[in-house]
């Protein structure tokens, strides 16, 4: 027993890091998690008194333990065995797909990152880029939703500044989960994106296992009342337009609803701005007919660090308006879960066109589109004000008394972004800049059908 034992220092080494290990993990990592946990279950109890809607218990839960209930739900399994049996493999090979697209789509939230990093940073973004406008019955619409009910924003997708938007102005009512595409797959941005509560997609996904695994999680989500966030258009407008909705997370919750459990809210989101950050590549894309946008992390970049500069110089302005407003809200229960599904998105894209607002970089743009020619300063003015008197206040979001001041500034804005020039005849669309000038008038070019249509 009292033999002296001689061992070289590298495995003497190795062996107490061994037994550190084994020691943390089986002893330390445990209290450690548990303590943490502890904290952090107080601290959103706390968090849950302030927001109009709490987080659920869904939201909080582990992910491995999510990703288990998962793979192991009854729909899932069977379409396991089918998968298995189609493609001639195991079962057990097929499985471990299953987990695979599971732990693929299944987020790992953070409230401490959603709450502390993720809002501020929104707030931060959102607020040095534009000024910020919201619907004058935004936060009556939130509070008139029953407290059982799940909520699903349904969202126009201009720009990927859309996320930070709406998660900077829901803050104070919940934390949302977006389905986000594959560009949010790249490291280390996935890990803050899940960390969010974002859950990836794979849009161009057709296999029954992967859309199946999709399903269940989107509808699991929605019956343990998490607040969620869908653009149904499926990408951002490369015309200005609302584009037409593609409808598989919208099924998903259809199909999901059971009529003795919660009901669903679907409440229509529009969002507006008066210069949209991606306008060039998105027109580029249109004229190009495809969708290969070829953004590259270098050119954001250059233009965070372009902004930066222009700042410490005491030159930086911020890019006009952007705008939010809430449409009214359609309850799945009252609407009727077993109507066609194209009967709801209907009605829900015809709400976020009512709902948009009215910014006036898109106005001026409206006009000088429709004026056919030059237009002096009283005239621009004159127009674009009589435009506006044609619409719904509620849609302005601006007082009647600030409107020339703001038809002003945007036209300001639209000189700095060389969509317009002054010439002998007056203001006029820019060389070159026609496609610019309709990207914005068509976001509100609805408001004006009929006018266009008698026009024409």
């Amino acid at each position: 027993m009292n033999t002296v034992v001689q061992l070289p220092l590298w495995l003497f080494v190795l062996i107490v890091l061994f037994a550190a290990v084994t020691f943390a993990s089986h002893f330390l990592f445990p209290s450690v998690r548990w303590f943490f946990r502890r904290r952090l279950e107080k601290a959103v109890k706390q968090l849950n008194t302030r927001l109009t809607r709490p987080i659920e218990p869904f939201k909080l839960a582990r992910r491995y333990d999510m990703i288990q209930r998962l793979i192991y739900d009854p729909e899932v399994t069977r379409e396991i065995v089918n998968y298995a049996r189609e493609n001639h493999v195991p079962e057990n090979v097929a499985f471990q797909k299953a987990r695979t697209y599971a732990r693929e789509i299944v987020p790992s939230f953070s409230a401490f990152a959603y709450f502390s990093f993720g809002i501020r940073l929104a707030r931060l973004l959102a607020n040095s880029l534009y000024v910020i406008r919201t619907g004058p019955r935004n936060d009556d619409i939130l509070r008139a939703i029953p407290k059982d009910a799940t909520v699903v924003f349904i969202m126009n997708h201009r720009s990927n500044m859309d996320y930070m938007l709406v998660t900077y102005l829901a803050a104070r009512a919940s934390a949302l989960s977006y389905a986000v595409g594959e560009w949010a797959r790249v490291w280390p941005l996935s890990r803050l994106i899940k960390s969010m509560g974002a859950y990836f997609i794979r849009r161009r996904s057709r296999g029954a296992l992967y859309r199946r695994v999709l399903a269940r999680y989107v509808q699991m989500a929605t019956a343990g009342g998490v607040t969620q966030a869908i653009f149904p258009e499926g990408g951002l407008s490369l015309n200005g337009r609302l584009m037409p909705p593609k409808m598989g997370l919208l099924a998903y919750v259809v199909e999901g609803y059971q009529a003795d459990g919660r009901d669903v809210v679907f409440v229509p989101v529009a969002i507006n701005y008066d210069r949209v950050l991606e306008d060039s590549v998105l027109i580029a894309a249109a004229a190009r007919g495809d969708r290969r946008f070829g953004a590259r992390i270098s050119v954001v970049v250059r233009f965070i660090l372009r902004k930066l500069w222009q700042f410490l110089r005491g030159r930086y302005k911020r890019f006009g308006t952007a705008a939010v407003a809430f449409g009214e809200p359609v309850s799945l229960r009252d609407f009727g879960p077993d109507r066609p599904l194209e009967d709801l998105s209907r009605t829900l894209m015809t709400r976020i066109e009512a709902a948009m607002p009215v910014l006036f970089v898109p106005l001026t743009s409206w006009v000088l589109q429709q004026a056919g020619g030059p237009l002096s300063d009283a005239d621009l003015l004159a127009r674009t004000d009589a435009e506006a008197r044609k619409l719904p206040a509620r849609s302005l979001l601006i007082a009647p008394e600030a409107r020339h001041a703001a038809i002003e500034e945007a036209r300001d804005l639209m000189v700095k972004h060389a969509m317009i020039e002054q010439g002998a005849g007056g203001w006029r669309i820019a060389p070159g800049k026609q496609a610019t000038v309709a990207f914005y008038a068509n976001s509100i070019a609805h408001y004006f059908a009929e006018d266009a249509a008698a026009a024409e």
